[in-house]
């Protein structure tokens, strides 16, 4: 026997897809595929859902950015468990953290390049020139003592840069570029000096060459002397002499204001270590053949460290701000650099605990890897910070 059960009246009726008339079973129908959001509602809320489809940033951020930070390998562990929903996907955590990071990085510090009025130049003491910039300075020096000090005062300014700088991968690349710049062009004016004593020949005052790029020796140029690789062929030498020749003109814009340089090499990281990802990840596969993993789990691996390198370089980033908003505030802003210090350490030991704890060896066999596997990456890291600066010089 049958009941049959009449619906009440005040029941709310069957929603039903506005575009093929299915009764709808949850927020996409099962027999078209719409979905139920269109793009005729609220701002506030298209603006949640393309951060949600994105970044995945709801409450799934909160509970991801507390065992990425504080936690080594458990992310890791929780996905190979099969515990994905609850935390944000290993590529969207190391994309949002890594455009975040180095987007702060380019507010962070700015190269100061203000140029001088000549009312602004003066002689010093010794009849020296002051208060120019480091060209000009050194052409304006006739003996080897005044050299030397200029050439160690720009090598201070370096170092200073260095120190500001410091957990910005890639940054010390460009640093050692200026640092190798600032003795050859002290030594090339130690050599002129030297030369016009034994000759006394005059001292030359101007650099005809400043701004041009040199191989062999001598100053580039497409016709007379262009750079010329065996293998690339014809077509090949000439796209390479075509970059050459922008980046020849990229450097005169360089030398008026260096942040273009800096903001373009900062915008090409988070490309660079995405690319590198998949090295890094071949470097574990490697290391651990003998584990029996997948490719594909070592690439996790490295997704999770990268992310928590982004993330801790935000943090440094983000208490050296700190630290400067508060100085005059008696002992904040030395416990702000204390936190930033200790940050600072704890990453390396981060990464050695999440290695400990995802690959399960002993501590000698893990310091051994961890060793050989940091080394690897460096050298690595360094030919990828090397091709960005390039490719920042060309693309200017």
């Amino acid at each position: 026997m049958t009941t049959e059960t009449t619906p009440s009246p005040d029941a709310a009726p069957a929603r039903r897809c506005q575009n093929c008339g299915e009764a709808l079973l949850g927020e996409h129908c099962y027999a078209c595929g719409q979905p139920t959001k269109g793009l005729v509602r609220h701002f506030s809320s298209i603006i949640g859902d393309f951060m949600d489809s994105v970044f995945e940033l709801d409450s799934r951020i909160l509970r991801t950015l507390g065992p990425l930070l504080f936690r080594p390998g458990y992310l890791s562990d929780e996905y190979f468990a099969g515990r994905r929903v609850r935390y944000v996907s290993p590529v969207r955590l190391f994309v949002f953290l890594s455009l975040f990071a180095f987007f702060a990085a380019q507010l962070s510090f700015q190269i100061d390049n203000t140029p001088r009025d000549a009312a602004e130049v003066r002689l010093g003491d010794e009849g020296d020139v002051v208060n120019e910039g480091f060209g000009e300075r050194m052409l304006a020096a006739d003996t080897v003592a005044k050299v030397e000090q200029i050439r160690d005062e720009a090598l201070a300014e370096v170092t200073a840069a260095r120190d500001e700088s410091k957990g910005v991968p890639g940054v010390s690349i460009g640093l050692d570029i200026a640092e190798k710049a600032v003795k050859n062009e002290a030594d090339r004016r130690i050599e002129e000096i030297r030369e016009s004593e034994r000759t006394g020949k005059p001292l030359p005052v101007t650099r005809e060459d400043t701004g041009t790029i040199s191989f062999n020796g001598t100053p580039w140029d497409r016709e007379k002397n262009p750079l010329v690789i065996g293998w690339l062929g014809e077509s090949g030498n000439a796209r390479l002499n075509g970059y050459v020749d922008r980046a020849q003109g990229n450097i005169k814009r360089i030398q008026d204001d260096p942040n273009l340089l800096k903001d373009a090499f900062l915008s090409t990281v988070p490309t660079t270590l995405f690319v590198l990802l998949p090295l890094f990840a071949a470097l574990l596969k490697v290391a651990y053949v003998f584990k029996g993993r997948l490719y594909m789990e070592h690439l996790i691996v490295a997704l999770h460290s990268h992310s928590f390198l982004c993330a801790g370089l935000l943090l440094v980033l983000l208490l050296d701000a700190m630290a400067g908003w508060a100085s005059g505030l008696g002992w904040l802003p030395a416990s702000i650099r204390i936190a930033e210090v200790a940050l600072v350490c704890w990453m390396p030991v981060y990464l050695l605990l999440m290695q400990k704890r995802v690959y399960r060896q002993g501590w000698i066999m893990t310091l051994l890897k961890y060793t050989l596997l940091g080394t690897c990456y460096l050298v690595l890291l360094s030919f990828g910070a090397t091709a960005s600066l390039l490719a920042s010089l060309v693309n200017l």
